[in-house]
């Protein structure tokens, strides 16, 4: 569905197609234990989120230079494009580069070198949002922070990302803190893995202004009230739900329903590459299996610019906003 959309919840590891994986790995003498590309895309099926994660930084082995990082960041923004998306806020994790040797102005350089003309080129605005991994200690995430002192001018935000389950928000207090003091905007991944307290805690405690995921808020009726109150967005990843076993099928997405509730909802690809689909085939996956209407795709787009970090820009927000107006959804 290439309507105008935003994309806030992407990955950029997790856009790592098998064919660049082999191309790099060849590159920089990496061996990469699968026989071939269709050898590879078969591994990219799991069980749970610790079995896709152990692939998924295993795999980052094949990035090394900023030049490896710029072909990663290209090739998902040409993909991106084709599929409608006009803004994309992307994730990145450095703490699983720097861990393997690669310093983290190689990973921010390579993408920069890529998200600079990704407008000239592509037809999309971009923001940088840097993660940390809660599997992680807060001391690293906070080392982290700071290593990324000279490369502020180039990070919008920061997230929280990796296995949530038994790595409470409340653990980077702290770190979000600082981020908060230094002007970044926070969001974090909860309530996935997680129960719908981690939703609330990321919230009070680190006082993010997006939720990444947030499935299970619709368990706690007094959370999903809060959330249409203060109109705090939620950046849903669909296939990635179905793959990671969070629900059964895409039949079972309770996204009408968070429509329904007056939920500011998104759809987003999370790790496209790994999940089955980009953010494009997310929207196709939803509006076939849910029925959903064009009133609510048109609701869906205009929630992803709305809830864009863009505030620094709101004549181009508006003008994405007008896009999504003129669209005919009812020929999507």
């Amino acid at each position: 569905m290439a309507f105008p959309k935003a994309e806030l919840h992407l990955h950029i590891e997790g856009t790592l197609e098998p064919e660049l994986a082999f191309a790099l790995a060849a590159r920089n003498g990496v061996t990469l234990p699968y026989a071939d590309t269709e050898a590879l895309r078969e591994a990219y099926r799991f069980d749970d989120l610790q079995s896709f994660l152990d692939l998924y930084y295993a795999l980052m082995a094949v990035l090394r230079t900023a030049e490896d990082f710029t072909e990663l960041a290209d090739a998902y923004l040409e993909r991106a494009a084709a599929q409608g998306v006009r803004h994309a806020e992307i994730f990145f994790d450095p703490q699983a580069h720097t861990a393997r040797g690669v310093p983290i102005g190689t990973v921010i350089e390579g993408l920069g070198a890529s998200l600079d003309r990704a407008e000239e080129r592509f037809g999309i605005s971009t923001r940088l949002i840097m993660c940390f991994l809660r599997d992680e200690s807060a001391e690293s995430a906070m080392e982290t922070l700071r290593a990324a002192g000279p490369y502020l001018d180039r990070i919008t935000g920061v997230g929280l990302d990796s296995a949530e389950v038994g790595h409470p928000p409340a653990k980077f207090r702290e770190v979000y803190e600082e981020a908060a003091r230094l002007g970044l905007r926070r969001v974090a991944h909860a309530g996935e893995e997680g129960p719908a307290e981690y939703i609330r805690e990321a919230l009070d405690v680190l006082g993010v202004e997006r939720i990444d995921h947030g499935l299970r808020c619709m368990e706690d009726p007094e959370l999903v009230e809060r959330l249409v109150r203060e109109r705090t967005p939620l950046t849903l990843c669909p296939l990635s739900n179905v793959r990671l076993r969070a629900i059964d099928k895409i039949g079972d997405h309770p996204l009408r329903e968070m429509l329904a509730a007056g939920l500011m909802a998104t759809v987003n690809s999370d790790d496209p590459s790994y999940f089955g689909g980009y953010v494009g085939d997310n929207f196709d996956a939803v509006r076939d299996a849910l029925s959903l209407t064009p009133d609510q795709l048109r609701t869906l787009a205009r929630n992803s610019f709305l809830a864009s970090f863009l505030d620094d820009d709101e004549d181009r927000r508006e003008r994405y906003l007008a896009e999504v107006e003129a669209y005919d959804f009812y020929l999507a």
